[in-house]
C-alpha cells in the first residue's frame, strides 16, 4: 500500500494504518532497532512503541510522502532511549560518537546548543553535496547505526573502502562547518 493511503487511514483512525505499517516497514524498523539494542524483546517493544507513537501523532503531523524517515525517528529514538535506560552497547555508542566528535562542535558549547538548529541544517545541506553512495553510507552508518560490514555488504565492497569514505566525509564535513563558521 502506498504511504499516502497508509497516512489516509491514521487520520481516519483505522485501526488498519497499524497493520498496514507493520506489513511494510516492520523489518526495516526492527533492523533498526537491532542495530542499538541486542535485546530482541527490547526492540519488538520499541516498534510497538513506534506504531502507538505514530498513531498519536498522526493526526495532527503529517509525514506525508516520507512515512519511512517519520517512524524511522521514531524507532531511532525509543531504541535509544531503550538503550540508554538498560546501558546496553555503551561501547558501541561511545565509539560512533567519538568519531563524530571530531567533526561537530561540542555540545557543551552554549553557542552550539542556542544553534543547533542550524547546525542540523548545516549538515544536511553538507550531506545534499555528496554523491549519493557518500551520503547513504554517512548516514547508515551514524543515523541507523549500522555495523562497517553490513555498509560495506550493502555496497558489495570492502571494508577498507567504507572506512575510507567514511573517514573523508567526517573530515569533508569538519571543513564544511569551520567554513560555515562553527569551531570545533
Amino acid at each position: 500500500m502506498e504511504d499516502e493511503r497508509i497516512v489516509a487511514l491514521f487520520w481516519q483512525r483505522d485501526e488498519a494504518a497499524i497493520r498496514e505499517t507493520a506489513e511494510k516497514y516492520g523489518p526495516r524498523l526492527r533492523q533498526i532497532g537491532r542495530n542499538i539494542l541486542e535485546d530482541h524483546q527490547a526492540v519488538e517493544e520499541c516498534e510497538n512503541d513506534t506504531y502507538l507513537r505514530a498513531w498519536n501523532s498522526i493526526p495532527p503531523h503529517s509525514p506525508g510522502a516520507y512515512l519511512f524517515a517519520f517512524l524511522a525517528r521514531i524507532m531511532r529514538h525509543g531504541a535509544l532511549n531503550a538503550c540508554k535506560a538498560r546501558r546496553r552497547r555503551a561501547v558501541r555508542l561511545t565509539e560512533l560518537t567519538a568519531e563524530l566528535e571530531q567533526c561537530l562542535p561540542s555540545p557543551s558549547d552554549t553557542h552550539a546548543q542556542v544553534e543547533g538548529k542550524e547546525l542540523g541544517e548545516a549538515v544536511s545541506a553538507f550531506l545534499r553535496t555528496l554523491p549519493p553512495e557518500r551520503r547513504v553510507m554517512f548516514l547508515r552508518r551514524y543515523w541507523y547505526l549500522d555495523s562497517i560490514s553490513a555498509i560495506a555488504g550493502h555496497f558489495g565492497a570492502g571494508e577498507s573502502k567504507v572506512k575510507s569514505a567514511l573517514f573523508r566525509t567526517r573530515k569533508g564535513l569538519r571543513d564544511y562547518l569551520e567554513k560555515e563558521g562553527y569551531h570545533l
